[in-house]
């Protein structure tokens, strides 16, 4: 009865998973399939004229190819963010796990405080004005490392403690410096937990609202999410372009995440299975 029971709850749950993603998206793909005055009634049905591709050239062809500039946009902030996560996340990782110090608390308390506070969006702007960066690609891509740095240090130092010290010592004996420790001994063995991070911070980094529309403003600036407001204005909105939008900008990460799902969760769980 107990193994029925949980047989029931599982396959309930998977049920609920399900349906609860699927469902979104086929209405996301049905209207986007859908006429201009078919969309605008918001009806969740198959549209009577199937006009897909004709609604993605439109998107595409939107206020002089927006779309293409904001995918190079937000390509550009996504690799450089997250490469910048990557290296700088394990650094710190390896430093707080090997070398103990009285600073480490407030440091540890410094990365929570990370995941906690709210960011603080005037003075940001104030102090990114002040450095001549506002308005520019390079200091956004500051702004989400900042933003997902504290994330990625500590999935990166628990699976850190399961590496042996005696791997330090090895290296060091074989006259490996700080350096040369880091990059060509420890860094490789964070294979699983990278790919982790990457798969992770690049869809939060590339689905990212908010940060692009307060740091870098302007069409120009433009990245994939704020392309939503080409098909919305204050009396009119064109639904039909507006949920082809949505559906050109989710598919990349989309297929990125279906790819390298197993990935995540050994990453996720690495450190724990080996402690």
């Amino acid at each position: 009865m107990r193994k029925s029971a949980r047989w029931g709850i599982g396959i309930g749950g998977i049920l609920f998973t399900t349906v609860f993603f699927l469902v979104p998206f086929a209405f996301i793909f049905t209207m986007s399939a859908k006429t201009g005055p078919e969309a605008a009634r918001l009806q969740f049905s198959w549209p009577t004229e199937f006009v897909l591709w004709e609604n993605i050239v439109a998107v595409f062809q939107a206020r002089n190819y927006m779309l293409i500039v904001a995918f190079i946009n937000s390509f550009t902030l996504t690799v450089f963010s997250v490469a910048l996560m990557v290296v700088f996340g394990a650094m710190v990782a390896y430093v707080l796990d090997r070398r103990k110090s009285k600073l480490n608390g407030l440091i540890n308390a410094a990365i929570l405080a990370g995941l906690i506070v709210p960011p603080a969006v005037v003075p940001t702007i104030w102090v990114m004005q002040s450095l001549g960066i506002f308005k520019t690609l390079f200091g956004l891509i500051l702004i989400e490392v900042a933003f997902g740095l504290s994330f990625t240090i500590l999935v990166m130092r628990a699976f850190i403690a399961t590496i042996p010290r005696e791997i330090d010592e090895a290296a060091i004996v074989d006259g490996a410096g700080p350096l040369r420790l880091f990059f060509r001994v420890i860094l490789p063995l964070l294979k699983p937990t990278i790919v982790t991070i990457v798969v992770v911070q690049s869809i939060f980094v590339f689905n990212d609202f908010q940060n692009p529309l307060y740091f870098l403003p302007g069409d120009a600036n433009a990245t994939v999410q704020l392309t939503l407001f080409n098909f919305q204005s204050q009396f009119v909105t064109s639904y039909n372009l507006l949920f082809t939008n949505i559906l050109v900008i989710t598919i990349p990460m989309l297929v990125m995440y279906l790819i390298f799902q197993r990935q995540i969760v050994s990453g996720m769980t690495a450190g724990a299975v080996k402690g």
